[in-house]
Order: C-alpha cells, then structure tokens, then sequence
C-alpha cells in the first residue's frame, strides 16, 4: 500500500519538524522542499509558519514560491495552511501595515481586540487551548478535514491576528476568545487553513491530518 504522499514547504519559517512527525506519524511520506519545482508535483501541499505575515511573505517570495503556490491552488489538489501559513492564503494582512496575500481565500488579516466583548482587557497573543466551534447551525463537517471531530474539541493556538474571510461559506470553524469570535479553520473547495497547530493538538489534531490525508 502507497503511503500519501505530502510536500512542505521550507522558507525558513515554521516548526518543520513537528509538522514532519506528526504527518509521518499519521502514515504520509513527507518531503521538506526549498524548490519550487517540487511544489507542481506535489500530491497534497503543506504550508506551516510562525511570526509575522510580512516576514512570511517575504521568505515565501524570496524562495521563488509565491506563483507556483497559486499555480497549485488552481488544480484542486489538497492544500494546508497551518497559522501564519493559512494567514498568508487571504488578501492581505493588516499586521505592521497593510501586506498583499496569496490571495486563495478572499479576505484580510485583522488584528485579535484587545479586549473581550465585557471591555476587560486579555492577553495577546492568544496563547492556549480553545474550542473548535461550527460558525453556523448549518456547518456540517463532513467530508472535510475536521469530519468526526465533536464541536467543543480542544485545539492549540499560538497568534495575535486571525483570519476574517470576506464570504461565510470559507469559515469551516470559529473559536470564542472571551466573547470574540474568531476564525479557526477556513475551507475552500480543496484548500484549507487551521489557525490552530493540528501538530501540537494531541489526538484531535492528528485526526484531522489523518482527514487531510484522506482527502488525496
């Protein structure tokens, strides 16, 4: 039996080895790439990051990754963001000016408030476990990546921006933050993002790689 196969990107920005083990540990064949090249051959796409969108962009532009990125969101094959990574998938990102997107999902980066919806101040960055949401009584979850996943399950956040998409049908999952409703997952068509880290969410987050994996 074929393992799946997954390509991650290297710009320099991500935990890659926590991405690497967990996809492996979840039965993939993984490949840590700095070429552009190997981003068309790619079977399923994996775009992680930590830090900010600017940074992120630079590197992935640096690394001559930006064109073949979009080229690849066009075949509708599996692609996943993981926080900054699905950050970059949106327009543009309001964090230390306003900074151009990849553009996969339409939508901005907008900053987390300051404060929850009582007026009292909270920490940011969020940092924490928090629970995954559907943003509708009409969100069914199956046949995406976080099908068999209960709402009320606890994923892990590291951020200070969130996604805002610009249609309700790209929020596959919200968050509450003390009142703030925050985007947790977003989805379009074949591509999808988490906020959250799947590989630093114990057994609910190697499902949804598991899910992700499926989906090839």
């Amino acid at each position: 039996m074929n393992r799946p196969g997954v390509t991650v990107i290297d710009y320099g920005i991500g935990n890659l080895l926590s991405v690497r083990r967990a996809f492996e540990h979840c039965g993939a064949e993984v490949l840590l790439t700095t070429s552009p090249s190997d981003v068309d051959k790619a079977d399923s796409l994996v775009l992680p990051g930590v830090g900010a969108f600017s940074n992120g962009m630079a590197g992935l532009s640096a690394g001559g990754f930006l064109e073949p990125i979009r080229k690849y969101s066009r075949t509708g094959r599996p692609f996943l963001g993981i926080c900054l990574g699905m950050q970059m998938m949106l327009e543009a990102s309001e964090e230390f000016g306003v900074h151009e997107g990849l553009g996969l999902i339409p939508g901005n980066v907008v900053s987390i408030p300051p404060a929850g919806a009582d007026g009292k101040p909270h920490k940011i960055p969020y940092i924490g476990w928090n629970d995954l949401l559907p943003p509708t009584q009409e969100t069914d979850w199956k046949g995406t990546i976080l099908a068999g996943i209960p709402p009320g399950t606890a994923v892990y956040f590291v951020h200070s921006f969130a996604a805002a998409p610009s249609s309700p049908e790209h929020r596959l999952a919200d968050c509450d933050y003390d009142g703030r409703v925050i985007s947790a997952a977003v989805r379009r068509g074949n591509l999808y993002g988490c906020q959250f880290h799947p590989e630093k969410s114990g057994e609910a987050g190697l499902r949804i790689i598991k899910n992700f994996l499926a989906v090839l």
